[in-house]
């Protein structure tokens, strides 16, 4: 069981803090021959696998090497365009790795955004005053965990389902804003929390809880 990472969101929904604890990734390794049985799609970061998921691999993986060489974005390690690479048919076989990408700092901060429109959009939902907001999202893979104080700010904690303890892991993460951000002279508030004391007592908090909850 694992804790996958942690969001702090500001009232006004920006990100001030953000670790990702599991950095592992599945990836998946396989040698094809031609024509390429996937459909690709060059998008902004990665080329992308939209159509023909088999063998583990799904829609919305993106390639991370081609031969052995890196792809960094639409582009191998040496220069070349994966997609002309990869239809090019005297290339073949080819050996393509494929994995879950990653998301960037500033897609993490327009994630956080998102969430928090979200959150405030399912408070208006409700049918009844005073509603407590999104609480949790299950999915599969994936258990969000979200807690909002009395003055806006959110603890997210994305886990594995079967992760046990995190509703403590969120008090815990709220003391620790209060203790090691709030009480900091030198931190502002609603800014990002750059401290490397605070970061130390978000990991021993994590490892805690999976600890107590594996």
């Amino acid at each position: 069981m694992t804790v996958f990472s942690v969001y702090v969101v500001n009232k006004a929904g920006g990100l001030v803090f953000q670790y990702d604890h599991q950095k592992t990734s599945i990836e998946l390794e396989k040698t094809f021959s031609y024509p390429l049985d996937l459909k690709l799609e060059p998008q902004t970061d990665y080329v992308t696998v939209v159509f023909g998921q088999q063998d583990g691999i799904k829609v919305g993986h993106v390639i991370l090497s081609v031969n052995g060489k890196p792809a960094n974005g639409r582009k191998l390690q040496d220069g070349s365009d994966v997609m002309e690479f990869i239809e090019n048919e005297k290339n073949y076989p080819l050996n393509i790795r494929f994995g879950r990408p990653k998301l960037s700092s500033n897609q993490k901060i327009m994630m956080a955004s998102m969430f928090h429109s979200l959150y405030a959009i399912s408070v208006q939902l409700s049918p009844e005053s005073g509603s407590s907001g999104i609480q949790k999202l299950e999915t599969d893979t994936f258990t969000l965990h979200c807690h909002q104080t009395v003055t806006g700010v959110k603890f997210i904690v994305i886990s594995d389902p079967k992760q046990v303890g995190v509703d403590s892991l969120l008090a815990r993460l709220y003391t620790i804003y209060s203790d090691y951000a709030l009480k900091n002279p030198f931190y502002s508030l609603e800014m990002p929390i750059r401290t490397e004391l605070f970061d130390s007592q978000v990991v021993a908090a994590i490892e805690q809880t999976e600890k107590v909850g594996s």
